[in-house]
């Protein structure tokens, strides 16, 4: 998955006039508008301001020392007024003087900016953060000097003390949010809370040295006068003994003592207040589409089907006697699976497939990306709630795209675990690919360099999955087998998403439907299963976006027969960065039609 910590949530446009915009009007134009595109540059630098964090992300350090407080009723009151005011201001364009471009910006501007506003009818902010996004994990990232804060000036330094410090309050207020949501009974699941605790507890220690803010003192560069190194050492002290460690105490004293009594034994967003319409909401923003969680559901159904009638093919082809279950326990527990005894050989097995699809990667893909590439395992204080993530790096160049793999015990780590599939979806060439292209594009205007869709994003990353056997990958029928794991646990949030936050399904219900599908321990599936309770929506986009690529591939090879080029594909699909599916799909269509 795409990590989160990056972006504002997106808004929607009505999809049927986005088609219609592309479809029907008539360029007069060749051009950019340069009016639209100031229009575009003021609409990002204003949100860079409200969203500092964002700006970090994408390695513009103007804002590294701030922290808002983002999710109070005044700062919403500010985001509607700003989301408001450029809704207005775009009704002044013209879209049939534009030219495809910003026809094609227009439509995906208004699709941020309408279901932005949406969202915000929505009282997500009486949860401030949960075991598996939020700014208390993010923070723990930026301040480990490994995450997308820098440290490489003093002024970084420095940056990262003003930010830091403005933790306090952010926490204060992060325990004012979570008491409104008591009052109006929009609260998080018990078992989430669970996994909350630890993680505010672990950075909770009265050894310095050892904390993990700690960690960019002991990596100063050796550049620093004296005096710098002096001062910093006893500021970050200072910081981490009255700041981080008192904030971090206090979020976990109140987990603990007050919310878990108050939190729900319930595991769907239906329990909440306007739950049905909250949860519609985050499957038309998860998917960018019209479907309905009921056609959703019946479609996780048929794909859970037919991918078991794979599996079931791989099974014979290896000879195994017993049933698809009995295959995924032994695939789970064999010791002939684990063969690694360090997390220097795991990092290493990844860095391997990396350079075996190499050759078949430069037919497929006409453009690759020039953002550095690196593999790291996931910090220890987040790795037992973390999946595998792909942290994008910066647009300058500086910071590394990053594939992070949490790795809890390397001995216990599987390979059929679906270790190539993985590598394709989250490294190369689905997230760092994608996002790497979309951000070094400097044509596109900021909004869309710096912008994420959840159905694109993650069904592109999808589809990368489906590309192994044309990488020279899934030649060993365990690793074939493990991407069709992959693919059906895909398949398998189409169904327990919708069952868990639409018709009554139990967090135990869901683990053990996911155990039943797929060679996953219970350790797995319940990080998976929690993480679908506390992120409605967002693990719908995977199938959804993947299955519209692939029609649309599908339908050229079948159109353009043997002038279809894969990597010209690629390339269309990839060149305008995300866009929500129908958009996309428009875009692709006139590239077929030339």
């Amino acid at each position: 998955m795409r990590n989160i910590f990056f972006l504002s949530l997106m808004a929607l446009v009505f999809l049927t006039s986005c088609k219609l915009n592309s479809e029907t009007q008539t360029t007069t134009s060749t051009e950019p508008n340069k009016d639209l595109s100031i229009l575009f540059d003021q609409y990002h630098e204003e949100e860079l301001q409200l969203f500092p964090i964002n700006a970090t992300y994408e390695g513009d350090n103007r804002f590294n020392d701030k922290l808002p407080i983002d999710f109070t009723d005044s700062f919403r009151d500010s985001l509607h007024r700003f989301y408001d005011k450029y809704n207005t201001k775009l009704a002044s364009y013209d879209t049939t003087k534009l030219n495809e471009q910003d026809k094609l910006s227009i439509d995906f501007f208004r699709y941020n900016l309408n279901l932005s506003i949406e969202q915000l009818k929505f009282h997500e902010n009486y949860i401030p953060f949960t075991q598996f996004v939020g700014l208390t994990l993010t923070m723990g990232q930026f301040g480990s000097g490994e995450g997308g804060q820098p440290f490489k000036t003093v002024k970084d330094y420095d940056n990262w003390l003003l930010r830091a410090t403005a933790f306090s309050a952010w926490a204060d207020s992060a325990v004012v949010y979570f008491k409104k949501g008591i009052a109006a009974n929009y609260v998080l699941p018990k078992a989430l809370v669970v996994k909350m605790i630890p993680q505010m507890y672990d950075l909770v220690t009265t050894n310095v040295n050892t904390h993990l803010f700690y960690a960019p003192i002991k990596k100063m560069p050796a550049t620093f006068i004296e005096a710098d190194k002096k001062r910093l050492t006893a500021a970050y002290t200072k910081l981490i003994t009255e700041q981080v460690v008192p904030a971090y105490k206090k979020l976990g004293d109140f987990l603990k003592n007050e919310y878990l009594p108050k939190a729900r034994t319930t595991s769907g967003v239906s329990a909440l207040p306007d739950g049905k319409a909250y949860y519609e909401f985050c499957v038309k923003q998860g998917t960018t589409t019209t479907k309905t969680p009921d056609e959703i559901y019946n479609l996780g159904l048929s794909e859970v089907a037919r991918i078991r009638h794979q599996m079931d093919s791989v099974k014979s082809m290896v000879k195994f006697n017993g049933d698809l279950n009995a295959f995924f326990e032994y695939m789970k527990t064999d010791k002939r699976f684990m063969p690694y005894k360090t997390p220097a050989e795991v990092l290493a097995a990844f860095e391997k497939i990396h350079q075996t699809m190499q050759p078949q990667l430069q037919k497929e893909f006409i453009h690759v990306p020039k953002t550095r590439f690196e593999i790291r395992q996931t910090e220890a204080f987040r790795a037992a709630s973390a999946s595998a993530e792909y942290n994008q790096g910066s647009a300058d160049g500086s910071r590394p795209g990053i594939f992070y793999v949490p790795i809890l015990d390397a001995t216990k780590f599987n390979t059929t675990s679906g270790m190539e599939s993985l590598f394709l979806h989250e490294a190369i060439p689905g997230h760092h690919y994608q996002i790497s292209l979309q951000q070094e594009d400097t044509t596109l205007p900021k909004f869309r360099r710096f912008s994420g869709v959840n159905a694109y994003q993650e069904g592109w990353a999808l589809y990368c999955e489906s590309l192994g056997k044309e990488l020279g990958l899934y030649t060993d029928p365990y690793q074939y087998m493990g991407a069709l794991g992959d693919e059906i646990h895909r398949a398998i949030r189409l169904v327990v998403d919708v069952a868990i936050h639409t018709k009554g399904m139990t967090r135990e219900q869901a683990i053990k439907y996911m155990m039943d599908n797929e060679a996953i321990s219970e350790q797995g599936a319940t990080a998976e299963i929690e993480r679908y309770m506390s992120w409605p929506g967002q693990a719908l986009g995977y199938k959804i976006g993947a299955l519209k690529i692939r029609e649309l591939r599908t339908k050229y090879e079948s159109l353009q027969g043997n002038k279809f080029n894969i990597g010209s594909f690629h390339d269309e699909v990839l060149k305008d960065g995300c866009l929500p599916l129908a958009l996309l799909e428009a875009k692709i269509d006139k590239w077929g039609a030339k």
